[in-house]
């Protein structure tokens, strides 16, 4: 195997595309950790988490052997908006079981209502959808900076780095993303925890 270490996302992308696995176990080992932790992070179940950590990767080979990779520069957004995406998938599957039945009142399949990590759960999808719709809203740049800085997890110094932009304005774009964010939020009634 040939060591790929200091080839770029994209370059690593484009070898795969061409038929290089070597390529895309880099990316694999690169972004494994990053990636794993923001699932986790969300689903707070290790076998969820490691479904959903490999259901995003295969979604990522297949997008690309289709050639359905867009390139960006932005190889770990991509990934991590592909977990993000099948993790709200998931919350939507759990929330489908645990609705309630107005035929048979059979509260939400009989499981018992104290369990609070399931309305945690449903409480932190409904405040990601309504982030992610809110997001959509905000202006490239101001979008761009919320989303490397909560679904990247970067520094403002890394973020400000990335966009080739000083740190005061990579913060002045966060804080004018979270009051537009919250603006909208309060016109369209939607309440985030």
């Amino acid at each position: 195997m040939k060591n790929y270490t200091h080839l770029t996302d994209e370059d690593l992308v484009k070898l795969y595309a061409n038929g290089n696995n070597d390529a895309f176990d880099t990316l694999l080992n690169r972004h494994k950790s990053r990636v794993f932790s923001y699932i986790f992070f969300t689903v707070r179940n290790r076998e969820v988490c490691e479904d959903i950590f490999q259901e995003t990767f295969v979604k990522a080979i297949t997008h690309i052997r289709q050639g359905r990779y867009v390139e960006s520069g932005k190889f770990l957004s991509w990934i991590n908006r592909i977990a993000h995406n099948l993790i709200i998938d998931y919350f939507r599957r759990e929330q489908n079981v645990f609705t309630c039945s107005n035929d048979d009142y059979d509260l939400f399949n009989s499981i018992p209502l104290s369990d609070s990590c399931v309305e945690d759960c449903l409480v932190k999808e409904q405040v990601l959808n309504d982030v992610v719709r809110l997001m959509e809203h905000l202006p490239e740049s101001q979008r761009e900076i919320v989303r490397m800085r909560f679904y990247d997890d970067l520094s403002f110094k890394e973020i400000a780095d990335k966009t080739g932009v000083s740190i005061n304005t990579a913060l002045g774009r966060m804080r004018y993303a979270v009051l537009n964010m919250r603006r909208m939020a309060e016109e369209k009634g939607i309440l985030l925890n």
